[in-house]
């Protein structure tokens, strides 16, 4: 796995400044990989994230980013149909994408139709013509997908993605996109980008909020010694990471 080349560690008074920081970072990105590739590949997740991105569906965005451009993939989905409330596709299209002129065919959802099997073959699948198709890049260290730029958020016991604690999915290293049954969060069934996937990214950040997940905050940025890494603390991009929290998440530091 690469050494991450840069870890920057953003504390705001409140989530709300969390939140315009977070869209200024995000349409900064947008513009330079538009203009360096022609496209701009970005990773969603679901929970308190799209909250976080209210602010880029705000005049200065909506009428500057390159939406056209723009390639939505998620870090994972409850297996569920697109309108369920536990979907997160719904969460994204009700919070951002009905509000911004994304092309819907660059909007990539799984197929909700499939078993949770189905639909992390079918994604992963998806995603490999989309690097033959050049939309996607590819990892030239580790031969995985590099996605521009992935928004993950984190549980209050430190999983991302659904990639929790002690499971065995946390060692998957040969597949892009796997399933999980017995995920402890309900619903059980997900499909989820597992972590040479993830570590493949160009930027990631990692956006915080809240006092419940200061524990988890202080075991990943502090400088204790726990022999048991939390899934948070595997986030090692072969380029930079960004984590954003407000002053609540960041309080145990």
């Amino acid at each position: 796995m690469a050494a991450t080349a840069e870890r920057k560690v953003e504390v705001f008074d409140t989530e709300e400044e969390v939140a315009v920081s977070l869209a200024k970072y995000i349409a900064d990105l947008s513009d330079k990989f538009c203009k360096e590739r022609g496209a701009f590949t970005i990773v969603l997740s679901g929970g308190s994230l799209i909250e976080s991105l209210r602010k880029l569906v705000e005049p200065q965005y909506i009428d500057s980013v390159e939406w056209s451009k723009w390639h939505i993939f998620w870090l994972d989905e409850r297996v569920v149909p697109k309108d369920h409330k536990d979907s997160n596709y719904k969460l994204a299209y009700d919070g951002l994408l009905s509000k911004v002129p994304i092309l819907p065919d660059n909007v990539y959802a799984i197929n909700d139709a499939l078993s949770a099997e189905g639909a992390a073959d079918d994604y992963e699948t998806r995603l490999k013509h989309l690097v033959n198709c050049g939309v996607l890049a590819l990892s030239a260290a580790s031969g995985f997908p590099k996605f521009d730029l992935m928004l993950l958020g984190m549980g209050p016991d430190g999983h991302v993605a659904s990639l929790f604690p002690g499971h065995p999915l946390l060692k998957e290293n040969e597949r892009w996109v796997t399933f999980i049954k017995d995920s402890p969060k309900p619903p059980p069934e997900r499909i989820t980008f597992t972590f040479p996937v993830i570590n493949s990214s160009a930027y990631i950040a990692l956006v915080v909020t809240g006092a419940p997940q200061a524990g988890a905050v202080q075991r990943a940025l502090g400088n204790g010694q726990n022999s048991d890494k939390l899934p948070v603390q595997m986030v090692s991009p072969e380029g930079e990471l960004t984590w954003f929290l407000d002053k609540d998440a960041a309080s145990k530091l």
